[in-house]
């Protein structure tokens, strides 16, 4: 009987560590998350909180803070430019408001 391998790129689910405090993970924004940033941008004081524009469905790097259980994570998204987002309790995945491990290269 023939298995079928996975591709080199992806992480099996089954062999993903659980995320642990200090590990950076993918985490795709939100319109929601989006229309925060303007806002705080908008909100700041001239020169604190700029950058390049993102869109809902961005890819960023965010650093796991806590995790909960249920693979369920708090941490820091990092943006392209000097301020950063808070994300709570965000699940595994691969939609919006979700994160996921980097693919293997």
């Amino acid at each position: 009987m023939a298995t079928t391998k996975p591709d080199a790129g992806t992480l099996d689910v089954q062999d993903a560590p659980d995320p642990t405090a200090g590990r950076i993970v993918l985490y795709t924004l939100t319109e929601s998350d989006v229309q925060r940033l303007a806002n705080d941008r908008l909100n700041a004081a001239p020169g604190l909180a700029y950058g390049n524009v993102p869109h809902a469905g961005d890819i960023v790097p965010l650093i796991v803070v806590r995790p909960w259980q249920g693979r369920l994570v708090n941490g820091q998204a990092v943006l392209d430019g000097n301020d950063r987002l808070w994300i709570t309790s965000a699940a595994e995945g691969d939609q919006p408001g979700q994160w996921h491990y980097p693919p293997r290269v």
